[in-house]
């Protein structure tokens, strides 16, 4: 691998873990807001449909989706409340 290549790698990295500056004239990402989810709540899921929250733990739910049951991981970025 040659010196070009070795500095097109370093050029590539995302800026993902930066943190912003209070002097940058750009605004800050936005936190994201995690859904918060009770025991009877109806969701709808992108990959598995429709179900009901049978089950809260501090990083994730159960969910019933009538043919299964399935534990779906915070953030939940494919899971909605209805």
């Amino acid at each position: 691998m040659g010196p070009r290549r070795a500095m097109m790698d370093g050029m590539t990295k995302s800026a993902g873990s930066r943190r912003h500056l209070a002097s940058s004239p750009f605004t800050a990402d936005p936190v994201p807001v995690i859904e918060q989810y009770a025991v009877g709540d109806h969701v709808s899921h992108d990959a598995h449909g429709v179900g009901r929250v049978i089950d809260v733990e501090s990083a994730a739910v159960s969910v019933d989706f009538g043919a299964q049951t399935v534990r779906v991981t915070s953030p939940y970025a494919k899971m909605t409340k209805l």
